[in-house]
């Protein structure tokens, strides 16, 4: 834990309420500065401390060393566990002597209620809840593993100083090694952390996409699985043919000048709709959005690019309803459909009339539609749990990840290559502690 007194109180009350309690409980506090180590004593608990931030890496490996059980169980401190998750996790162990290491899911209804915490966290659910029973690799925000397993392989790898790709890492050694690892789908539990949009791009492109590429080209291997499976890896080409088919039009009819302005419109329609919950939180970002929009309109019209303009005002209108009505009862979020629908009829018919006489608009709509056929699981999922809206909304959102995912492997494999990086060392020595 790090600064969570509010997720640390809420994961601990529902620890208590297990079946089946844990034969003991760890917290390590890796050097908050709140009153997070006072909450994590008002608890029946063996308070650790790592005497700074370290890192989770740090943190778990310290927690291990003084565990007594002979079965490790992560969780982290934004991370709420249903009543009967300890018990699954110790029968799992108990019926398959074989078995090394467990993982478990998020499940399909995220603690924070905006929309981009929703989106990220229901991703994570949807992957896996389709990934194979047979893992191979490892994830501590739900994972327990054998101790004499973890500590021979000298548990997580404490370079990585920050939140990062270190379960992974151990998950790649230990499946190298010829470990039993297995991720059970019905061990699920709950994610209360609040994501931002500059925070998701910053932990899926810094923290992960990179130094998971890295690790992919050390141990020279890419699994069909979990974000690698080879749908995605076509998802992300399409991407990029998307995202060039729409640079050569926008060269070829002299609108180059939009796109700066579209580009800062994206990043802040993202900003605005995937972290604003109410119509209060998002008045400042309704206000930068119709000064980009207006921005947008008079260079439309300065270079006679009219056919824009009124698609332009239409999502922004749509957007407008979506964060006035949607919070609120069962017949305004009718009507938020009803608008919705009548926003993309709108939109459909100016395409038809500008769609014969514009390749460049012909071809991103075929790379559009192969993108969405390719990945509608995901879209009919989202809307199952969410709604159709929010599925629709989410579309923008993926093809981003897809992008930064790309573009995050480009980096990993420069940065590898050229700087030759080295295979990063496991984690210091991990012994048992004194007396035991």
């Amino acid at each position: 834990m790090h600064n969570a007194p509010a997720h640390l109180r809420k994961c601990r009350e529902r620890r208590s309420a297990s079946v089946e309690p844990p034969d003991e409980i760890l917290v390590v506090d890796d050097g908050s500065t709140d009153e997070t180590p006072d909450v994590a004593r008002s608890f029946p608990v063996r308070l650790l401390t790592t005497g700074g931030r370290c890192g989770p890496a740090v943190a778990r490996n310290l927690g291990a060393r003084e565990a007594s059980g002979d079965v490790l169980f992560f969780i982290d401190a934004d991370v709420l566990v249903r009543a009967d998750t300890i018990d699954q996790v110790r029968a799992a162990f108990a019926d398959d002597p074989t078995l090394d290491a467990l993982m478990g899911s998020y499940d399909d209804s995220p603690g924070s209620g905006d929309f981009l915490s929703q989106y990220k966290n229901l991703m994570h659910h949807f992957v896996h809840q389709r990934s194979r029973r047979e893992a191979c690799t490892f994830w501590s925000g739900c994972g327990a593993i054998r101790r004499e397993v973890f500590l021979e392989h000298e548990g997580f790898d404490e370079s990585y100083d920050r939140p990062a790709i270190e379960d992974i890492e151990l998950g790649y050694r230990l499946f190298q090694s010829g470990r039993k690892m297995i991720l059970d789908a019905d061990i699920q539990v709950k994610h209360l952390k609040k994501w931002t949009f500059l925070g998701l791009l910053k932990s899926d492109v810094l923290d992960r996409g990179i130094p998971w590429t890295e690790l992919i080209l050390r141990d020279r291997r890419m699994p069909n699985d979990l974000n690698l499976q080879l749908s995605q890896r076509v998802s992300v080409a399409l991407s990029f043919v998307l995202v060039a088919l729409a640079l050569a039009g926008t060269l070829y009819y002299g609108g180059y000048f939009l796109t700066p302005l579209f580009a800062l419109l994206f990043l802040m329609l993202g900003r605005f709709w995937g972290e604003a919950v109410s119509i209060r939180e998002s008045k400042r970002g309704l206000v930068w959005t119709a000064f980009i929009a207006a921005a947008i309109t008079a260079m439309s019209l300065a270079n006679h690019m009219e056919g824009m303009i009124l698609p332009l005002w239409l999502g922004y209108g749509l957007l407008l309803v979506h964060h006035r009505y949607e919070y609120e009862s069962e017949r305004r979020k009718r009507y938020v459909r009803q608008v919705t629908a009548v926003v993309i009829a709108l939109v459909v018919a100016l395409t038809v009339v500008y769609l014969p006489t514009n390749l460049f608009l012909y071809g991103v709509l075929l790379v559009l539609v192969a993108l969405i056929v390719l990945n509608t699981q995901f879209y009919l999922f989202l809307a199952a749990k969410q709604n159709r809206t929010f599925a629709m909304a989410a579309v923008p959102f993926h093809i981003l990840y897809l992008l930064y995912s790309g573009l995050s492997f480009a980096a990993g494999l420069t940065r590898f290559y050229l700087f030759r990086s080295q295979p990063r060392a496991a984690g210091r020595p991990l012994g048992r502690p004194s007396g035991q």
